[in-house]
């Protein structure tokens, strides 16, 4: 059992990545759902105050939390989250979720009063789920291959045979003699997944819809035509059956009369 739960745990573990971004860093910090971000301040901790303000309406209202010597004083930015803890100058999210996402400004208080601000971009994206790549034919000649997956801003592209194809859509178009294997490769800022499989044009799709549908009331209107055949010889056969049973009675009936009268 122990050693079930500790395999669990390490998993669980190294599906957790740990994301440090920077209030120096010009380019946007880019996190998946349910990774540890930290998020730093400013290294020299003996500022005499430190206030990290998430921007929704730029005004002072906005959510922000202030940090003194290392500590938090006040903070509504995470809603007092246990998630949320501040150490040595670096703001620790044990499991970012969609809502930290945002634009946030780091502003740095020296002990002359002397202020100086930082803005940063955080993005939480969900990971890129299992890739799903699917084929369908048509009468044409054009073979549409199609690839899914589950995710936030998702980039496409397309390999055949190791090459590269001109198109990042989640679709492309190949003539139905193309032969090989193609890989769809899905990606995002913080997950990548691909998937290949053979080119096969499924037989069932080269047959056409229209020829289908024909087909199926052709074999119903013979269906309907052998039903009523069936039906009238039923009928016509009892009713010969009934002309001969009164032409016998007839008959003996005229053989008895005969036979009377003689």
């Amino acid at each position: 059992m122990m050693l079930i739960f500790g395999l669990m745990l390490l998993l669980q573990t190294a599906a957790c990545l740990e994301i440090n971004c920077s209030f120096n860093q010009t380019d946007p910090c880019y996190a998946a759902l349910g990774d540890k971000l930290n998020l730093l301040m400013d290294r020299n901790t003996t500022k005499d105050e430190l206030k990290i303000q998430k921007r929704i309406n730029n005004t002072q209202y906005d959510p922000m939390c202030r940090v003194k010597q290392g500590r938090i004083k006040e903070c509504d930015l995470y809603n007092n989250s246990s998630e949320v803890k501040v150490i040595n100058g670096t703001v620790l999210i044990n499991r970012v979720n969609r809502s930290d996402s945002g634009n946030y400004t780091l502003t740095l208080t020296e002990s002359d009063g002397t202020e100086t601000s930082r803005d940063l971009q955080v993005i939480v994206e969900a990971p890129i789920g299992s890739v799903e790549v699917s084929i369908i034919c048509s009468s044409s000649g054009v073979m549409r291959v199609f690839c899914s997956s589950k995710g936030d801003q998702l980039l496409y592209n397309w390999t055949l045979n190791g090459g590269p194809l001109m198109d990042g859509n989640s679709s492309i178009d190949l003539d139905e003699r193309t032969d090989g294997d193609i890989s769809c490769s899905v990606k995002n800022h913080v997950s990548h997944t691909q998937k290949t499989i053979r080119l096969v044009c499924p037989t069932v799709c080269s047959v056409s819809v229209v020829f289908v549908l024909v087909w199926c009331l052709q074999l119903m209107v013979l269906f309907g035509l052998l039903g009523a055949f069936h039906i009238y010889m039923r009928h016509t056969s009892g009713k010969k059956e009934e002309d001969e049973k009164v032409r016998m009675r007839r008959f003996r009936e005229r053989h008895e009369h005969t036979a009377e009268d003689s």
